[in-house]
């Protein structure tokens, strides 16, 4: 029995506009996520007659809680949807999704490895390089893929290694 090795190459990674609007779309996303937590906070608070939590994060003027409450929610929305879908919400849309090297869905570890790298400052400049792989794809190992030219070739390399096996 043959074991079909699969390797992403570069002719289906998703392209640095499609990886662009996967970013601006995630972005919005982030910003609706911390608008409803924010709302949350403030109907709970009100219910509780407890105003710490929205002392602290709503009535802040630090910028750092700011910065703490907007990458806890980034942490949570991509490592939460990653590791379930392999997708964001974003990738989603723009048909696209995260995968290791062989072509399988990341762990938990390595969409928690990817995450935070996302938290790396200009870290949304490190597309700029020639494949437009990013530093948070290069430290996880992961890959986003064209899931319709992924799945294609993944096909192909199937179908030709089915052939192969017929005179067996």
């Amino acid at each position: 029995m043959n074991h079909i090795k699969y390797t992403v190459t570069e002719d289906v990674l998703a392209t640095k506009g499609v990886r662009f609007a996967n970013l601006i779309i995630d972005y919005i996303i982030r910003v609706i996520l911390i608008f409803i937590v924010g709302i949350l906070i403030g109907i709970i608070s009100e219910l509780t007659g407890s105003y710490a939590l929205y002392d602290i994060i709503i009535e802040s003027d630090s910028r750092i809680v700011d910065y703490v409450f907007a990458y806890m929610i980034l942490l949570v929305y991509y490592t939460t949807v990653e590791t379930l879908t392999g997708r964001s919400i974003g990738k989603y849309i723009t048909k696209t999704k995260v995968v290791l090297f062989d072509g399988s869905k990341p762990t938990f570890n390595e969409v928690l490895v990817r995450t935070l790298c996302r938290m790396i400052p200009l870290e949304g400049l490190s597309f700029l390089g020639d494949i437009g792989k990013g530093w948070h794809d290069t430290m996880s190992k992961t890959y986003v893929v064209d899931i319709e030219k992924f799945e294609a070739k993944k096909q192909t390399i199937e179908g030709l290694s089915e052939i192969g096996r017929i005179g067996e």
